[in-house]
């Protein structure tokens, strides 16, 4: 398992990339990459490791339109792992809550969504993404 990215929800992709890039300067910039399931576009930010990713709703159903209406930030924590399954399984055993199961995200990769339940640490979401 490693940190792969930390997801932040803003409003609109570009205007928030205009607002960071006049203060960083990443290596690469992806393009906006639809992720249908979750009724997002997204946008890879590169400083090395982890990514950023700027994660912008394209409807008013998505999972995060209410976040980026109030303002956005930071929205979750994104960990890489080799089987999303098993994690997932190890993750309830121990009493997380399995927010979204198993769905196709970003390059046809598997992403599940998790509440760790963590009563001291606010660590809020967390997202599993499958190796390639």
């Amino acid at each position: 398992m490693k940190l792969h990215h930390i997801g932040i929800v803003v409003p609109k992709i570009k205007e928030s990339m205009g607002e960071i890039a006049n203060y960083i300067k990443f290596e690469t910039i992806s393009t906006t990459i639809p992720v249908q399931s979750q009724k997002v576009n997204i946008c890879f930010l590169k400083i090395g490791e982890p990514f950023l990713e700027l994660i912008e709703p394209v409807e008013k159903d998505s999972p995060v339109y209410d976040f980026a209406k109030n303002g956005g930030g930071i929205h979750h924590l994104c960990f890489e792992v080799n089987d999303i399954h098993d994690e997932l399984a190890s993750m309830e055993k121990k009493g997380a809550t399995i927010i979204v199961k198993p769905v196709i995200g970003f390059d046809n990769r598997l992403i599940a969504f998790v509440d760790l339940n963590m009563k001291n640490t606010k660590c809020g979401l967390i997202e599993l993404l499958e190796s390639n």
